[in-house]
């Protein structure tokens, strides 16, 4: 559309408005055409976008020129009607929800869903999974809802059910016992509706499972439960694990049981076309003419083969209507192309036979009926197979406990009673006991008692850590010994294991970029297979006409245009889109699991594809090479002042950074004030943090300046000279100086010493060995810097940078040919986090990083980064070999289908056969997928945990 320069001019002084209505009466495609074009003749106009699906329409606009009422008369002008919802939208905001998609197992079907709900207003993305049959869907909340697009869903012709609704509240799943009628669900929802907090609830009549979105903070699942038991039926609260499981419990006790029933028909179709027929006494029976040539056989397999065509085989004609309503072509379409060309041919030869008393049929009713049989396994074991690379999900959720003690208190805080409940019947604010060796079951703070936590199953640290009352605990994490009594913040959904979950779930639904070639092929795929098919029918057909071949070639029981149907029907069955859909999701899904289940959480395809690529690693200095846990050792006064009061002041200044030196100083100056449990600091006024640099603040009147060395250059700071040789110490020792002015002037030196981590050396040299060359960059001095680097064997160093230049670093590696990851923990690390191809945070950082990043090494190891690496090459090698075999299969099956061999072997592939190898195809990538779930780390990380802990016993020995 041409916009005139003036309404140019309007858009770029800022005075864009966007306006929202919905049209009802838009029924179509045209309808949607109309409004648009409406729309757009009137003068102010910059652009249009209808929805029909959704009935709305975005209208973005000069206000100079025209208004919302204008703009709504011209919809009803046009024959509809409008309603005004918001006025403008400026800020774009995101709710992401979850839904499951009953039967999308197929590449293609997963296309058209994810291009039809792209196409909606509000949707920002979609992500459609046909490996697990679930789509994640991004979308602004202020113009669409998760309702609208299960409604959605359902126009484009699939069935969904609402995994997750992305709002930042609870939501429970119950399974009731006894519900039959629409009013005693009607009378459960209006007891659960008259609780406080409870603010949605949905049924699934077929799982009988009841799903109520609440707060937290005024009601919980005890309410519930008790509520319904009132009402007059039982109920249960659905472990996650429980409720994830029960659809893909369902489709495979419904592909089982499909399965089960083709045999029921298709076994004695296949036994009197191929067995019965050369048994005397039986061939004669089945040869039985009952009308001119038709036999008693021929119309017993027709009898047996139609349920099995179109009653067993009925959800292939559902996925071909809904492929092809939507103008693409998936597995279902060739699978039903197939299967009627061998049931209506038959059908015709046999309704011939009946009424010509000289025509011989020939049937293929045991064509039709076993290649459904044989795919209905295939899918069978398909399903099986793809539950199988969830796992690691389960095992997550499976570190929470079942159980939990609940304590009832009175208003002094004394135990009045204890009950041990179902853990996931705890509500926020109960107070739960954790005994020694108990897991805890939800996030929270301890109120009373002292043990140690072993937290390693969440956050990687080894070692348990102390906890006291005020601290905080993490669901799923092991008391180790003492007695405490925590009050529940979080519980269920929001707990951060159940975080992890969906991190983890997230992760398996995005596409790596090489997933993009399987959609381009699925694209072209099944017309040409249909095409390759009528081209293989013809061809034999013709030649068959034409006595190109000679006529012994023609089995004694068809003629030429059986057998030119026959191999059409074969090239159609045995191609298949579904292994090349499978190849990269599966391998996905295992291997982020396998990640997760060793503490390296990959988040996404994307993610794992850039890290197999990585040449090159930038690593952070504090708290990513080394501990993280810097301390203060010694100190250097250059002025009249005490230690005491040079500290108190550093100290008042750098409590309010969190930067780990600012905290190993406040540490320190701790120390100077023993006599206090909890010191309490100088004021600070006008405090600023200058990254790279250190902070700036105003402590009882004088300008305090806390950092390095460009921070006092900045700010006009002479340093002295013996001031530069206790720095120079300080950095041949790999220690760094912290600078200290008051007033413009300095007046001491603080030496802080960070450890390095265990194995940081031997790491560096295994990256080597996989010919990475590591970096490190930091904001510290350069010496310390360059000692570090040379103990750890690093040779590249950027000293004293800022987080802008770690960012510019990376663009630079970048620009240079290099495939670059970043590793880092801290705030000033994430804009190199974003940079780089790969983002790595290390787990004990801040949120932040971790959110920055595209891997988080919640064990905080240096070794997890080889895993990641390692784990990543593993998984896109065999994303390669699932591709071969898949392209290799279909290169390979179609010529041999379509009888490239018979000429000169004889050998032709029956098209139940070719079904059978269409299927095993399928499950071969599966399982080619799944042999990832046996990855184990390079051995040279098993060689250096063994040192790590030799260490670790010869200091705790010496302590």
């Amino acid at each position: 559309m041409n916009v005139p320069s003036d309404v140019e001019k309007c858009m770029e002084e800022g005075s864009e408005v966007k306006a929202l209505f919905t049209v009802t009466g838009m029924t179509c495609s045209a309808c949607a055409a109309s409004v648009e074009k409406a729309v757009k003749r009137l003068p102010g106009i910059k652009d249009a976008v209808v929805d029909v699906l959704n009935h709305r329409a975005q209208v973005t606009f000069c206000p100079a020129f025209l208004n919302e009422e204008e703009i709504r008369d011209r919809i009803e002008d046009a024959g509809f009607e409008a309603k005004l919802i918001t006025q403008e939208i400026t800020e774009r905001s995101t709710q992401v929800c979850r839904i499951h998609i009953k039967g999308l197992n197929c590449i293609s079907c997963a296309m058209t869903l994810e291009y039809y709900l792209v196409a909606m207003l509000g949707v920002q993305k979609a992500l459609v999974s046909s490996s697990n049959e679930q789509v994640e869907v991004h979308f602004d909340p202020r113009i669409l809802n998760y309702n609208q697009i299960l409604e959605a869903v359902e126009e484009i012709g699939f069935d969904g059910i609402l995994i997750s609704s992305g709002e930042d509240r609870c939501r429970i799943h119950l399974r009731v016992d006894g519900v039959q009628t629409d009013n005693a669900m009607k009378k459960i929802e209006n007891a659960l509706r008259a609780l406080p907090g409870v603010q949605e609830i949905s049924f699934e009549p077929e799982l009988t499972k009841l799903s109520i979105t609440y707060e937290s903070d005024l009601t919980g699942p005890r309410d519930f439960i008790e509520t319904i038991r009132s009402s007059g039926f039982k109920s249960m609260i659905l472990f996650e694990k429980e409720r994830r499981g029960a659809h893909r419990d369902e489709e495979i006790r419904r592909y089982y049981k499909s399965f089960l029933w083709s045999l029921v028909f298709t076994i004695p179709v296949f036994l009197m076309s191929m067995v019965l027929m050369y048994i005397p006494g039986i061939k004669n029976r089945l040869d039985t003419k009952l009308v001119n040539m038709l036999t008693f056989g021929e119309l017993l397999r027709w009898i047996l083969s139609t349920p099995v065509q179109f009653i067993i085989g009925r959800r292939f004609y559902v996925g071909a209507y809904k492929a092809l309503s939507h103008g693409s072509a998936n597995m279902d379409v060739l699978i039903a192309l197939g299967t009627n060309a061998a049931y209506f041919y038959s059908v015709y030869s046999v309704l011939r036979a009946a009424t010509s008393p000289s025509f011989e049929s020939t049937d293929f009713f045991e064509t039709s009926s076993m290649l459904i049989s044989f795919i209905l396994l295939g899918k069978y074991l398909e399903v099986l197979a793809k539950g199988k690379t969830s796992e690691a999900i389960e095992k997550l959720m499976g570190l929470a406990p079942e159980t939990a003690t609940l304590l009832y208190l009175d208003s002094g805080e004394n135990v009045l009673n204890e009950e041990e409940i179902d853990v996931r019947l705890i509500q926020t604010n109960d107070v739960m006991k954790i005994v020694p060796g108990a897991k805890v079951p939800c996030d929270g703070f301890v109120i009373w008692g002292q043990s140690y936590v072993d937290e390693s199953m969440i956050t990687g640290e080894s070692r348990p850590v102390a906890k006291r009352k005020g601290d905080i605990v993490i669901g799923g994490t092991l008391n180790a010994n003492g007695v405490l009594h925590v009050k529940a913040t979080k519980v269920g959904s929001e707990t951060a294991l159940a975080q992890i979950v969906r991190l983890v779930e997230s992760v398996q639904m995005t596409k790596a970029r090489v997933h993009k070639f399987a959609d381009r092929i699925s694209k072209f795929f099944v017309p040409l297979v249909i095409f390759l098919s009528f081209s293989t029918w013809f061809a034999w057909f013709l030649a068959g006409k034409l006595n190109s071949y000679p006529k012994s070639w023609i089995p004694a029981s068809m003629d030429s245009f059986q057998l030119a149907l026959q191999f059409g029907i074969s090239v159609m069955v045995i191609a298949c889109p579904c292994a090349l859909g499978l190849a990269t999701p599966t391998a996905v899904m295992v291997g982020t699991g396998v990640g997760a289940s060793q503490g390296v959480l990959i988040k996404g395809g994307q993610a794992l594809e850039s890290a197999h690529k990585v040449n090159c690693i930038v690593f952070d200095k504090t708290g990513t090479l080394t501990i993280g846990k810097p301390v203060v050792v010694n100190s250097r006064l250059l002025k009249d002042i005490s230690l005491q009061e040079l500290t108190s002041l550093v100290a008042a200044a750098e409590v309010n950074s969190e930067h780990p030196l600012a905290k190993a100083i406040t540490e320190y100056a701790k120390m100077f004030r023993q006599d206090e449990e909890s010191p309490v600091w100088p004021e600070a006024r006008d405090f600023e943090s200058i990254m790279g640099h250190g902070v700036k603040a105003v402590v009882q009147g004088k300008e305090v300046l806390v950092g390095n060395k460009s921070l006092m250059f900045d700010h006009n700071v002479t340093i002295p000279l013996d001031a530069e040789e206790v720095l120079a110490e300080a950095e041949e020792s790999a220690q760094t100086g912290i600078l200290v002015s008051f007033d413009r002037e300095l007046c001491g030196v603080l030496i802080v010493s960070d450890s390095l981590k265990p194995g940081a050396r031997e790491v560096i040299s295994i990256l080597k060995s996989m010919k990475v060359r590591s970096i490190m960059v930091t904001g510290d001095n350069r010496g310390t810097a360059n000692a570090v680097a040379k103990e750890v064997g690093i040779d590249t160093v950027v000293a004293e940078a800022k987080p802008k230049n770690k960012a510019e670093k990376v663009k630079e590696l970048q620009a240079a040919g290099y495939t670059v990851a970043m590793v880092g923990d801290g705030i000033n690390d994430s804009p190199a986090l974003v940079a780089a191809d790969v983002g790595m945070a290390i787990g004990a950082g801040t949120d932040i990083a971790i959110e920055a990043a595209d891997i988080v090494l919640m064990k905080s190891n240096l070794e997890d980064v080889i895993t990641a690496l390692d784990l990543s090459r593993k998984t896109f090698s065999r994303i390669r070999l699932n591709y071969i075999w898949a392209l290799g299969y279909n290169a390979l099956s179609i010529p041999i289908a379509s009888g490239a061999l018979f000429p000169s072997t004889g050998f032709r592939l029956p098209p139940w056969i070719a079904g059978a190898a269409m299927a095993a195809s399928s499950v071969s990538v599966v399982c080619s997928s799944l042999l990832l779930k046996n990855y184990r780390r390079p051995k040279a990380l098993d060689t250096l945990e063994i040192r790590g802990k030799t260490v670790t016993v010869i200091v705790e020995t010496k302590s």
